[in-house]
């Protein structure tokens, strides 16, 4: 799989507090091998967009099967991350 992030997540990620940040990170990176890992939930009211939790952040991505791409829509604290 293919890892592409939204515009926004690059400054997203720069925000986070860096044992977050490296969390983050690496969760990111291991989409590539497995998009849906143990804990993915899919999101209620989306076809294709999942969240992985790394502690009180989420990880909110889309899956495209057919492109074999993964774009990592946002990272966000969670009372900020469904908005």
């Amino acid at each position: 799989m293919n890892v592409a992030f939204h515009p926004d997540v690059y400054k997203q990620l720069q925000q986070l507090p860096r044992a977050v940040f490296t969390a983050a990170l690496s969760a990111i990176i291991a989409l590539t091998y497995n998009p849906r890992p143990a804990g993915v939930k899919k999101l209620v009211g989306s076809h294709s967009d999942w969240r992985i939790r790394i502690g009180e952040y989420r990880i909110v991505y889309e899956i495209d099967d057919t492109l074999t791409t993964v774009t990592v829509l946002g990272v966000a604290h969670r009372r900020d991350a469904y908005r």
